[in-house]
């Protein structure tokens, strides 16, 4: 005899694992496959790299899930553009990326505003490239 599971206890098993579970559900479904096969295909489509490339697009989208709840997405946003200037990008790349994000104009204006805004710091690449 075949067992089932309930669907109350399979919604309430995707709905604790919150957004990552939403996005596992819909690959699981686009698949079109069932079993092993609808997994490994959903876990493949949800990152580069494979299965193990989707795992951790799963772990990303749970962090920024939680940073966006506790932080806001503006916050999180503007210290992401803040980080890959003092990671050494220009602030002349980093403004293209901006342009390139689909946020709203005023959220851009800021965005490219702080990073006016900040002091020209010599970056561990710049250093590097005058020694």
């Amino acid at each position: 005899m075949k067992k089932t599971v309930p669907l109350d206890k399979i919604v309430e098993t995707v709905a604790s694992l919150g957004v990552p579970g939403l996005m596992l559900l819909t690959a699981l479904g686009g698949s079109g496959l069932t079993g092993a096969a609808a997994i490994t295909t959903a876990l493949g489509s949800l990152g580069p790299g494979g299965m193990i490339g989707g795992v951790a697009t799963l772990g990303v989208a749970l962090l920024l899930v939680r940073g966006i709840s506790e932080f806001g997405f503006d916050a999180i946003l503007s210290n992401v553009v803040k980080q890959l200037y003092k990671q050494g990008e220009t602030k002349e790349t980093i403004k293209q990326k901006i342009e390139g994000y689909h946020v709203a104009k005023s959220l851009r204006f800021k965005l490219v505003g702080m990073l006016d805004s900040l002091p020209e710091e010599e970056t561990a690449s710049q250093a590097l490239a005058v020694a």
